[in-house]
């Protein structure tokens, strides 16, 4: 039986990850810090519980024991990521070395940078004009001189069950309980967002073929959306008129003052303005179909799982 590591088990990827893998029949190992959250979101489940910390070696390497495959889906918050990253990207890499396991690394868009409103393939040239995008095209650098066997993958922002440090979070959690809540940049403007059990389907598939390690793939989400149409599938489903407040560029600014996360944030915001849309032609010619759960049902489905918290 082949045995996988996903490290960062209790996030949004990491969660799904972990029930797609206990679907294909892995031997999980699933690592967090939060003991009592993973022991909620994975009861009953097949899957080896271990809680430690990802900035200490010793306990990447721990929970990475007799790993095939090592999953990380690792992220920490906007302020720590200088330090934080590379640090964690090291002792993945170090556990993969250790167990002779492939790695495949969960990413995100920021080391593509501003891309001119094209949908983005795999060989798009990475000149990220942020710190953060930065920091991700570091650590794509450091798998690459590795000699570890490795994949990177590109996903757009998340919704989907245990998604919460995400944009589309903000605005649906409050929805599911009848509150109300804010959508962070323009209505109006076509965006991209992933379903997590989609991404996790992908990854593992990618995972799967020996060749698509030392490579980049994108995985885009099932087409893109605007936030006026993800409050009407709210009002849809709840059938009540969800109230949502649109965040803004200024109104973030404002907010930094106050909150460092918030003024992280603002780094970003041009993802609301020039949204980078990524191409899953490479996906589709190598492994096949990307799974695409629609935006209609991946939203309902969001909130009934929300609603069972």
């Amino acid at each position: 039986m082949t045995k996988a590591a996903v490290l960062g088990a209790s996030g949004g990827m990491g969660y799904s990850l972990v029930h797609e893998l206990i679907a294909k029949g892995y031997e999980v190992t699933a690592f967090a810090r939060n003991q009592s959250k993973m022991e909620r979101l994975f009861k009953g489940k097949q899957v080896k519980i271990l809680t430690g910390d990802a900035y200490e070696e010793e306990d990447v390497l721990k929970a990475c024991e007799k790993a095939d495959i090592i999953f990380h889906t690792v992220s920490v918050p906007y302020p720590d990521w200088d330090k934080g990253h590379p640090a964690i990207m090291r002792h993945a890499l170090t556990a993969a070395a250790h167990e002779k396991a492939k790695l495949v690394i969960i990413d995100n868009i920021y080391a593509y940078g501003k891309q001119n409103g094209k949908k983005v393939k795999e060989n798009a040239q990475k000149s990220p004009h942020t710190r953060k995008g930065r920091i991700r095209l570091s650590m794509e650098k450091m798998a690459m001189e590795s000699g570890v066997p490795y994949m990177v993958l590109h996903f757009p922002d998340y919704y989907g069950p245990n998604a919460e440090n995400t944009l589309l979070h903000q605005t649906l959690k409050p929805t599911s309980e009848y509150k109300r809540a804010i959508y962070i940049g323009s209505l109006t403007l076509p965006r991209e967002f992933i379903y997590t059990p989609d991404g996790a389907k992908a990854a593992v598939n990618l995972a799967e073929a020996d060749h698509a390690y030392g490579q980049n793939w994108n995985i885009p989400g099932a087409g893109t959306i605007r936030g006026k149409d993800i409050i009407q599938i709210i009002r849809s489903e709840t059938g009540k008129p969800a109230s949502v407040m649109k965040i803004g560029k200024g109104a973030i600014w404002v907010m930094g003052w106050f909150d460092r996360n918030m003024r992280e944030m603002g780094e970003m915001m041009y993802l609301n303005e020039e949204p980078v849309i990524l191409s899953g032609e490479k996906y589709e010619s190598a492994i096949g179909p990307l799974p695409a759960t629609s935006y209609d049902e991946g939203i309902r489905a969001t909130l009934a799982y929300m609603r069972k918290e």
